[in-house]
């Protein structure tokens, strides 16, 4: 995972679940995707619930769990495919990048937002809390909660989705009109693992502009309002407030690898910790699928029966 993950949006997973029922899983189904190797996949989904335990989560406060230990994400994933339109998977901007960069592009990579929508119809969800890039998936979701309740009758909250003020959107250090992305591996893209000395090394050549007049204008100065956008969101500040502060490029590039390091450090020692013993994390992991599959079977049974198909016999 990459700064741009942790500022858009596993913070406020972190914080959200002080306050609220909070349901969080590590999506490997969505993965499969990209066809993965096998043994990468486990390991990165392993890798994925210890990193969201070391920003943060709570398994005694929240549920945390993996996406395939719970069925019925694949089984309403299919009736959420019934209820979309084609034109409207056609039109999702993610679709549209990541399959003019593949040459292979599954039929689920399309269907993508169904599986998607599943996720959080399943658990009766209120409140979805993502970065910006998420803001499109979330508004189908709605659409589609709204289509299903419309033809059916009552059976889905239709969530909203929550972004943060600042730190929303985390553009890539070396090319600030892209967002910093996972799945293209550049020298502007800052891993929450990496050590401190490449973190500050990737801030120091961050790309700015010529004129060397630091403010907040994400069109006219992308690369500035990109490192006033981290720094505020790292230290709670506004892009705005932050500006007032620099007149100069290379403090402000200094300042914002150093909030950023500051903030990464407790993640990084909690990793290692963690991740020394992964047989305590499939153990949490386990305890999280039974608690969520409890609140998904009653939602899709509920699903199933509005929508008209027979009752499974009891077990």
């Amino acid at each position: 995972m990459h700064l741009g993950n942790l500022l858009g949006a596993l913070r406020n997973w972190v914080a959200y679940q002080h306050e609220h029922d909070a349901v969080y899983c590590v999506v490997d189904l969505h993965a499969l995707t990209t066809a993965p190797d096998p043994a990468e996949l486990r390991d990165n989904t392993l890798a994925a619930a210890t990193m969201l335990l070391s920003v943060g989560i709570d398994p005694e406060r929240s549920t945390l769990f993996v996406q395939s230990a719970v069925s019925e994400h694949a089984e309403l994933a299919w009736m959420m495919e019934c209820t979309v339109g084609f034109g409207e998977l056609r039109r999702m901007t993610q679709f549209k990048d990541k399959s003019d960069q593949a040459d292979f592009v599954s039929a689920g990579l399309f269907t993508y937002p169904a599986l998607q929508a599943s996720d959080i119809l399943l658990y009766d969800t209120d409140l979805v809390p993502v970065g910006d890039d998420q803001r499109q998936h979330i508004e189908l979701c709605r659409d589609i909660a709204e289509r299903f309740n419309h033809r059916y009758g009552a059976t889905f909250v239709v969530p909203a989705h929550v972004i943060p003020a600042a730190g929303a959107r985390v553009m890539d250090l070396q090319n600030p009109a892209d967002k910093m992305s996972k799945s293209r591996a550049t020298a502007g893209a800052v891993g929450v693992l990496e050590d401190s000395e490449t973190v500050a090394r990737k801030f120091k050549r961050a790309v700015t502009d010529s004129d060397n007049e630091v403010r907040y204008d994400p069109e006219a100065k992308p690369g500035v309002s990109n490192l006033l956008g981290i720094l505020a969101s790292a230290t709670g500040r506004t892009p705005e407030a932050v500006a007032e502060g620099y007149a100069q490029y290379g403090p402000l590039k200094a300042d914002t690898a150093d909030a950023v390091n500051e903030l990464l450090d407790p993640i990084r020692e909690r990793y290692r910790q963690l991740a020394s013993d992964p047989g305590e994390i499939a153990r949490l992991l386990h305890a999280g699928a039974d608690k969520a599959r409890s609140v998904a079977a009653a939602t899709l049974a509920r699903a199933r029966a509005n929508a008209g198909l027979i009752p499974r016999s009891p077990t």
